[in-house]
């Protein structure tokens, strides 16, 4: 028998991951609040069935336990447990979804049990059933006898009629939790004499995806594979995954720009028949949980054994927070367009080399911080490169009052995270790099370089919020432009200076303000009135102009222009009449008398 069926809990203290179902059944047993109907819904492999089997079995014990647990010894649970109870039936109403098959049950409901309290309706895959079986099924699941209890259990419960749904206690289950199938799956195997590996174990969790029954079922399997060893390298064989260690082994020479050895890699994978979505979703979650670890409050997120956590605990602290978003916003980006790819294979390294070459586009320490340990460090960080020679004159040599020229912290202000140390084309030794020079040009000696990396400015750091707030406010105080309060003069004198302005830019668009007006409504809040409708769309356009041109002259940062129609300009009626056709055609006939005497004459009818 295999372990599924072998270790099916047969109390509620066995359930595993449901103890907000368990702990709601035995309140109700124990207070006789039970409901004539009950619904349990969740995924598979969960334990809906089994705790409906368990619901009816407790309900007919003669014997409960004070925990309210079924006694297991009574004639009523012998008679459960040799699938001989004759108050208990179960259901399937995948294959008997038609409505005479409900008829025939509502028959049997009319009868009272011959042995025990209750008779109890257990209906698997309810959602199976057809509108009609549903419906004939309504008036009997409403007002069924007191004897009579029903537990319906399904998988799609969005399938069900509503009218079912109010008629039923709905128990949703969850998806148990990977801890929760490891010590479940360590119990079982020291039953069975399996030796087991707790990262081994880890695997099979979650593999499963929350399903106690498909967990048992792989260690069955892998049980029989590996001749009772279940170890972490078995597993992994046998279930042809990816684990962390090869994202582990791929991230290190993404890291040290190591394309070569990242596409041998890559070529190793795709060898194995790992196929190239399963690898960037599995290298997306293996940046997932490292910027889990980044902060000790996620670290709960993380659903791996304790030696795995520590390993990615220690390659967490050699990149940064920015490194992680843009390698998951590439990876994410690769995944999404995988499936339209001509090139599947190509789409991959290109996504793999973005990211060899990612660390040169973000912000400088995103690899090897100071806390990341120091053999770790040293492996992770590339050595450095020395600086091309040059026949120009150097940096720290280069005059500063002379016109045209820039010092150098000027220009490397510019470009403060520009990499000037990985160009494949530099020499590595110093002596090759004085062989080389150009004719002319004399060799650069240690003491010079050394004098050049000390007048080298640090990189810039990045401002944070806080500090360009205080930017802001400081420029708001100490400014070109003192904060000036706002009038209906100095707003009408603002706006009179704007359309001057706005008159050498864009004619068409002054001459539309021109018929505009504007009032000072509060503080921080400026009305545009427009006389038509036409001139309100020409206002909007110029609404933002405006006020930003009303904040550079007024430093009021928070102000807001609202565009409306005046209510007290007057309406322009055109005077101009839309002629139909008839009166075109009267029109020409006052000036051409012939054509009436042509119509009357052929007898014209005219149709306008």
């Amino acid at each position: 028998m295999v372990s599924a069926r072998k270790y099916r809990p047969q109390t509620f203290e066995t359930v595993i991951g449901q103890e907000h179902i368990t702990t709601t059944l035995k309140n109700a047993i124990r207070n006789n609040h039970l409901a004539h109907a009950y619904l349990f819904c969740g995924p598979r492999g969960v334990g809906k069935t089994t705790c409906a089997r368990i619901l009816a079995r407790t309900l007919n014990c003669e014997n409960p336990t004070a925990d309210l647990e079924a006694c297991g010894e009574c004639s009523t649970c012998q008679a459960f447990k040799n699938n001989s109870a004759l108050n208990i039936f179960e259901l399937d109403a995948a294959s008997n979804n038609s409505v005479d098959e409900i008829r025939r049950l509502t028959e049997q409901v009319r009868y009272a049990p011959q042995h025990g309290k209750y008779k109890i309706y257990i209906i698997d895959e309810v959602h199976m059933l057809s509108s009609a079986a549903f419906n004939a099924f309504l008036k009997t699941l409403e007002e069924p006898p007191a004897y009579a209890i029903f537990i319906l259990a399904t998988t799609e419960k969005h399938k069900i009629l509503p009218t079912i749904l109010s008629r039923c206690q709905i128990f949703d289950f969850k998806r148990i939790k990977p801890e929760a199938i490891v010590h479940h799956l360590q119990e079982i195997a020291g039953k069975e004499n399996l030796s087991t590996e707790e990262t081994a174990l880890h695997i099979i969790a979650q593999k499963s995806e929350g399903c106690m029954r498909d967990a048992l079922s792989m260690m069955d399997r892998l049980a029989g594979f590996a001749n009772g060893q279940l170890t972490y390298a078995s597993v992994i064989d046998h279930l042809n995954i990816l684990d962390a260690t090869s994202y582990f082994k791929l991230s290190e020479w993404l890291l040290t720009k190591d394309v070569a050895g990242t596409l041998l890699f890559l070529d190793e994978l795709l060898q194995k028949g790992f196929e190239g979505d399963l690898i960037l979703n599995g290298f997306a979650e293996h940046f997932r949980n490292l910027l889990l670890c980044r902060d000790k409050r996620m670290a709960k997120l993380l659903e791996l054994p304790e030696a795995h956590k520590r390993q990615f605990y220690e390659h967490a602290q050699l990149v940064s927070d920015a490194f992680i978003l843009s390698a998951l916003s590439i990876l994410n980006e690769a995944e999404l367009s995988y499936k339209n790819a001509l090139n599947k294979r190509l789409h991959v390294e290109l996504c793999l080399i973005r990211l060899c070459y990612l660390n040169d586009l973000v912000a400088p320490g995103a690899l090897a911080s100071a806390s990341a340990p120091a053999e770790v460090k040293k492996k992770l960080t590339p050595e450095p490169r020395p600086a091309p020679v040059s026949d120009k004159v150097e940096p720290a040599e280069m005059p500063q009052s002379e016109p045209g020229l820039k010092s150098y912290s000027a220009v490397s202000s510019l470009s403060p995270t520009i990499n000037t140390t990985s160009s494949p084309d530099f020499p590595k030794s110093r002596e090759a790099h004085e062989d080389i020079a150009e004719e002319g040009a004399m060799p650069v000696s240690r003491q010079k370089e050394e004098a050049v990396a000390k007048q080298r400015p640090p990189s810039k750091a990045k401002l944070s919020l806080d500090t360009l707030y205080a930017i802001q406010a400081k420029n708001e105080t100490q400014g070109g432009h003192q904060k000036k309060a706002l009038s209906q003069d100095l707003v009408e004198q603002l706006f009179k200076d704007f359309k001057t302005e706005l008159r050498e830019t864009n004619l068409i668009l002054a001459e539309q303000m021109a018929m505009a007006t504007v009032h000072f409504a509060a503080e921080d809040e400026l009305h545009l009135l427009s006389t038509s409708e036409i001139n309100l769309a020409y206002t909007k356009s110029a609404a933002k102009p405006f006020r930003m041109y009303v904040r550079k002259h007024t430093g009021q940062n928070t102000l807001r222009v609202v565009v409306a129609l005046d209510p007290n300009a007057e309406k322009v009626e055109s005077n101009e009449k839309v002629k139909s056709k008839q009166d075109i055609f009267e029109e020409l006939m006052q000036k051409n008398p012939v054509l009436k005497m042509l119509k009357k004459d052929l007898n014209l009818s005219i149709e306008y």
